[in-house]
């Protein structure tokens, strides 16, 4: 197993970037509140959990999913000629 598709940023899919993006921003949100506010809002933390489990699902995809497998959409038999996929 390539354990560089955990935090190498280029080997990241789309699930993992957005969870580390959401992780870092909501880490910032919590010291702004915290600092700032005085307070942070009860069940605050459970953001940090959610993007855990986010990109706990993105690291399954990386792994096990097909990486040459293209994105295709079947339209059904009614192609146009100038209609490029």
């Amino acid at each position: 197993m390539n354990f560089s598709k955990l935090y190498r940023p280029s080997a990241l899919n789309s699930f993992q970037f957005v969870a580390v993006t959401g992780l870092v921003m909501s880490a910032a949100a919590h010291c702004i509140l915290a600092v700032g506010v005085g307070r942070v809002p009860p069940g605050f933390s459970w953001l940090y959990v959610c993007w855990l489990v986010f990109y706990a699902g993105g690291t399954l995809l990386n792994y096990f999913g097909k990486p040459n497998a293209g994105h295709h959409h079947d339209h059904g038999e009614d192609h146009d000629e100038d209609h490029e996929h």
